[in-house]
C-alpha cells in the first residue's frame, strides 16, 4: 500500500511520537476572539512533540462564551422555525452567519450545502426525554445549509480527517440545547481556532450540519462525499460532550465515552483512550459498541465509511435535562468540554502526524 493509506495501521506503531516531524505553524491573525495560536515551529527544535502545545490553546473561557452566545444571548435558540422578534432571520440562520463570521476572521473560506427540511413534531405522550414525532404532512420546509471549513493537508491531501458536530436545537420545543449540541458546536470552532495556522499532513475539514430537523442534513454532507469519491479515513462527531449524570456531576467526574460501530470505528475509539493517557487529560475516557449507526457519525458509516465514531458525556446519554428547556448553558462543565475537546484534537494530530 501507498503511504498514505493506512494511517491508522500505521499508528499502532507509534506508541513515541517525540520523532515525529514538525510541522510549521503560521499564526493566523484576526482571530475575533483576539486569543489566536501562540506556539510556532520557531520555538521548537527537530523532534519535538507540539501536540502538547497545541492542547493548551483550547480554553474554557471561549468555550464559555461562545456557548453563552448561541444558546442564551442573543440566540435562545437555534432553530429554522424560530425567530427573536424583530429580527429577520431565524436564529438558525444567525448560528450559521455567526459561525461563518468567525471561521472567516480566522482566515478559513466556508463552504455549504442548501438543505430542505422541517420541524419535528411533539407528541408529549412519549416519553419525556423524547417527545419528538414524525413532522406534519402540512409542515413547511425551511431551507438550511450544513458548513464546511477546510484545511488541505501538504504530504497526503486526498486522505481527509472530518470532525463534525450538528449545530442546530431541538426544533420541537424551545431549548436552549446547550449540551445537545451548543458545546458541540462551540467545541469545533474553538478547535478550528487552534488549528487556523497549523499546517496539517492530510486535509482536515471541519463541518457544522443539523440534526434536530427532519431529515438530518448530515444524511446529505455524507452522501455528498461519496459521490465524489472523498477518502475519509476518519470521522469524529462531537455531540453533547460533557453530558452526564447527576450523580456524575456530584462526584467531579470527568467523562467521555466514543461510540463507535464498525471494527474501523473501533481503532478511534482506541486512540481517544491512548492520547488520554499520553496526553494526561484526565477524563474517565470508555467506549461503547454501537449495535447499528447512529447519529451524524451514522450517517457517514451508512454512506460507506466505516471509519466514524462519537463522543458523548455518558452513554446510556443520561443528562436530565436531555431536550428539555432546562438543557441551559449555566448548568455545562466547562471543564469537561474543554477535556473532551482537547482530546479529540489529540487523536486528530496523532492520525494527521502519522507518517
Amino acid at each position: 500500500m501507498g503511504l498514505c493509506q493506512t494511517p491508522l495501521v500505521r499508528l499502532k506503531n507509534m506508541r513515541n511520537i517525540s520523532g515525529a516531524a514538525i510541522c510549521i505553524l503560521v499564526l493566523a491573525s484576526g482571530c475575533a476572539d483576539k486569543t489566536p495560536p501562540t506556539q510556532s515551529a520557531k520555538g521548537a527544535t527537530t523532534g519535538s512533540d507540539i501536540i502538547p502545545g497545541l492542547l493548551a490553546q483550547v480554553t474554557e473561557a471561549n468555550l464559555r462564551r461562545d456557548l453563552f452566545y448561541v444558546a442564551k444571548q442573543p440566540l435562545p435558540f437555534r432553530k429554522a422555525n424560530y425567530t427573536v422578534p424583530g429580527h429577520k432571520r431565524s436564529t438558525l440562520e444567525e448560528t450559521d452567519a455567526w459561525i461563518e463570521q468567525r471561521l472567516r476572521s480566522c482566515d478559513y473560506k466556508v463552504e455549504s450545502d442548501i438543505c430542505e427540511v422541517q420541524a419535528f413534531g411533539c407528541d408529549l405522550k412519549k416519553p419525556r426525554h423524547h417527545t419528538y414525532a414524525r413532522s406534519a404532512y402540512d409542515s413547511p420546509f425551511f431551507t438550511v445549509r450544513n458548513l464546511y471549513a477546510k484545511k488541505t493537508g501538504r504530504r497526503c491531501p486526498k486522505e481527509i480527517i472530518v470532525l463534525v458536530a450538528h449545530k442546530d436545537s431541538q426544533s420541537w420545543i424551545d431549548s436552549p440545547g446547550a449540551y445537545d449540541n451548543g458545546v458541540g458546536t462551540v467545541a469545533l470552532l474553538e478547535l478550528a481556532r487552534v488549528l487556523a495556522g497549523y499546517q496539517s499532513e492530510r486535509s482536515i475539514w471541519f463541518l457544522w450540519c443539523n440534526e434536530e430537523h427532519a431529515p438530518w442534513t448530515s444524511n446529505i454532507a455524507a452522501k455528498n462525499c461519496r459521490q465524489r469519491g472523498d477518502n475519509l479515513i476518519a470521522i469524529f462527531n462531537v455531540d453533547s460532550i460533557g453530558g452526564k449524570s447527576d450523580e456524575d456531576i456530584a462526584a467531579g467526574r470527568k467523562t467521555n465515552v466514543t461510540l463507535y460501530t464498525a471494527p474501523e470505528g473501533k481503532r478511534l475509539a482506541d486512540l481517544m483512550a491512548e492520547v488520554n493517557d499520553a496526553y494526561k487529560i484526565g477524563l474517565i475516557q470508555s467506549s461503547y459498541e454501537r449495535k447499528r449507526p447512529g447519529d451524524d457519525d451514522g450517517s457517514f458509516i451508512k454512506a460507506g465509511y466505516p471509519c466514524a465514531v462519537a463522543s458523548l458525556g455518558s452513554y446510556p446519554y443520561a443528562d436530565s435535562a436531555y431536550h428539555e428547556a432546562e438543557d441551559k448553558p449555566e448548568r455545562v462543565d466547562f471543564v469537561n468540554v474543554r477535556m473532551s475537546a482537547q482530546a479529540t484534537l489529540a487523536a486528530v494530530l496523532r492520525l494527521d502526524r502519522a507518517p
